[in-house]
């Protein structure tokens, strides 16, 4: 009924997104997909889960562009059976508000009764026309970051300005092929060639990062733009899941002493902190992940304050 992850060659290879329509302001058409999809308050409903890191970058922006009150959201428990992520009893979990199933996949037929691709969170609903506007978290994100300045009470902040699109797509995609799914692709692989050539690459990748970030606050300068937030959700689960669990050993985050700092800056933008549930993202590593971790249990540390003082705001871009 419904995909399963694939692995070529021993190593993860990640799903396309299956649904590409956008959120305008108007209406209109977007990059991809049909149009008819307007920016309106109450009418569309985000399904996230807390452990996902595709899933928290949505989850960031709609508190980063004040859009509580305008985007619905159903959260579903952290523990992913076979079947897909499914809607149960769990503290921070709730029932589906908008389609009342019992999985998420049941979503995906309503949308479209012959889909068999991955089920996956983030997923946008439209409650008006009763289907999936997309699934795709990296276009998700631009579409709140814009679309709805109208109802946002953030509405100065812009995340993707165009003066930086360039350079925001190409540290995107290096960190996106290298850390984001870099660490899936380690932690995933089947083969001893495939891991380590993904475990060279992802740290290889950080080495520059921190060597980036100690010239400069963010990663494009000294505005805070999309590229971190994609690179913050990666960040914030590594010592306590992906260093251990996904056998990404060489070095913690808080060994990199500028990462560190900066990640614990961006946990302290107000109203990240709220959108990062540490029980939902160990649960689901651990406990969800079978074949890399039979027994289920759940390691009860590391302890990470993530309110020290990171002194990055008095930095200047070298």
């Amino acid at each position: 009924m419904v995909g399963k992850w694939k692995v070529e060659k021993g190593e993860f290879v990640r799903a396309v997104s299956s649904f590409r329509n956008w959120i305008t302001s108007d209406g209109s058409p977007g990059p991809s997909g049909e149009g008819g999809f307007a920016a309106e308050p109450d009418r569309y409903h985000l399904y996230v889960s807390y452990a996902c890191p595709w899933a928290h970058r949505t989850l960031i922006f709609r508190a980063l562009k004040g859009l509580e009150e305008v985007i619905s959201i159903s959260v579903v428990h952290p523990l992913m059976p076979a079947e897909s992520w499914v809607f149960g009893e769990y503290p921070g979990a709730t029932k589906d508000h908008v389609n009342n199933a019992n999985y998420l996949y049941e979503n995906y037929l309503k949308a479209d009764p012959r889909f068999n691709g991955l089920v996956t969170v983030p997923l946008l609903w439209d409650r008006k026309r009763k289907t999936i506007v997309n699934n795709e978290s990296s276009e998700i994100i631009r579409m709140f970051n814009s679309a709805f300045d109208e109802f946002s009470n953030h509405e100065g902040l812009d995340y993707y300005p165009e003066a930086l699109r360039e350079e925001i797509d190409a540290i995107n995609k290096m960190i996106y092929d290298n850390v984001n799914n870099g660490v899936y692709r380690a932690g995933f692989a089947t083969q001893q060639e495939a891991y380590d050539r993904a475990f060279d690459s992802l740290f290889s990748a950080l080495d520059e990062l921190e060597e980036r970030l100690s010239k400069q606050r963010y990663l494009v300068g000294s505005q805070i733009t999309e590229a971190d937030w994609r690179l913050f959700t990666t960040l914030v689960r590594f010592d306590p899941v992906y260093y251990n669990h996904f056998k990404t050993n060489k070095k913690r985050v808080i060994d990199y002493p500028n990462l560190w700092a900066y990640t614990r800056e961006l946990y302290q933008v107000p109203g990240v902190s709220q959108t990062v549930n540490m029980d939902h993202i160990k649960t689901h590593y651990f406990a969800s992940h079978k074949s890399i971790n039979p027994t289920g249990i759940v390691p009860k540390g590391p302890e990470i304050d993530y309110l020290q003082p990171h002194g990055r705001e008095n930095m200047a871009t070298k």
